[in-house]
């Protein structure tokens, strides 16, 4: 069978927010900083980056594992020869690549009804799932020249449009590797991030967000900037909102987009989390194409305002995991 692509391109082009190399240097830098900040509770071995998942166990380590990294997906048989030449392949590269995606291994004569979901036709056959969304990569045993270019080309689809930057691995990266994360300066900013404040506090949100992006240019994985931009562009965006208008407009249309975001990000600033990402996570369920896409990149901005390791953060990522898929 030969090797089928399936083009992402069209992802690409609804989601980029930012030139792909800028999106790649924030992403290795912040797994670099958690390195070098011991990785923290979060952290995986190698060998853990593969695994083999059934239809019981497919939520809990495809659906909502995927809200954290991108989950490789290889449909494959013992009786399938070329299966036998592509599943070693991507089990290397899982490795490599360490924690820029997750490889699950789905036996296709033990699971059915998966492979019936997935539309698969013939095996082996590769698809991902990111933030609940299934994409088919290829299918038949491609070269892994082909295979590389495919998953570059998902781990940035991953990390723009959806911010995911991947797991923390234990263990140090093989010196050298094409993957490995560069070396960086880190500072010092104190001075940017002090205007930033500075400007924050005399309510000059254009100036901080400016300021803020000067730091991250510099030092993508710089969180005290990421955070603070996060904060300053929601501060931004409900100046000069009336708030009674805004809660009228969501209240009265529940299908408008733009008043739900807007009402979102007024929940956000008054206080109101869970709030705030329950309206976005209910207009997510009746929306489609880019309605639905620009809800869900709100959604993650806001999750950056209130980190990445709120409980509540962690449970809205689930609700819309489940949303979309």
């Amino acid at each position: 069978m030969q090797p089928r692509n399936m083009s992402m391109s069209g992802v690409v082009d609804l989601a980029a927010v930012k030139a792909a190399q800028e999106a790649k240097a924030k992403a290795e830098q912040a797994r670099a900083d958690a390195a070098r900040q011991g990785g923290g509770g979060g952290a995986v071995t190698p060998a853990s980056l593969v695994i083999d998942v059934d239809e019981a166990g497919f939520e809990r380590e495809v659906l909502q594992r995927s809200t954290e990294v991108p989950v490789v997906i290889d449909f494959w048989a013992e009786w399938c020869e070329p299966c036998k030449q592509l599943s070693p392949v991507l089990e290397r590269l899982a490795v490599e690549y360490n924690g820029r995606f997750l490889l699950a291994r789905i036996d296709v004569d033990a699971n059915q009804m998966l492979m019936q979901q997935f539309g698969v036709q013939g095996i082996p056959a590769v698809f991902a799932v990111v933030a609940g969304q299934a994409l088919p990569l290829f299918q038949g045993a491609a070269a892994e020249a082909q295979i590389r270019g495919t998953l570059d080309q998902l781990v940035q689809v991953a990390e723009e449009r959806f911010g995911l930057t991947g797991l923390t691995v234990d263990g140090d990266a093989e010196p050298g590797s094409a993957h490995e994360a560069p070396e960086m300066p880190a500072g010092p900013y104190d001075a940017l991030l002090e205007a930033a404040v500075q400007a924050l506090d005399a309510g000059d949100f254009g100036g901080a967000v400016q300021a803020y992006r000067n730091v991250l240019s510099d030092d993508p994985a710089n969180s005290e900037a990421k955070l603070g931009l996060a904060q300053a562009e929601l501060l931004q965006r409900v100046q000069g909102l009336d708030p009674q208008q805004v809660r009228k407009d969501a209240a009265e249309k529940p299908g408008d987009v733009a008043a739900q975001i807007a009402g979102a990000d007024l929940d956000l600033v008054g206080g109101h989390v869970e709030d705030a990402f329950g309206r976005l996570i209910d207009t997510v369920r009746v929306t489609a194409g880019d309605d639905r896409d620009a809800v869900r990149v709100r959604l993650l901005e806001l999750f950056e305002v209130v980190g990445g390791d709120d409980p509540r953060v962690i449970a809205a990522r689930r609700a819309l995991a489940r949303a979309l898929f």
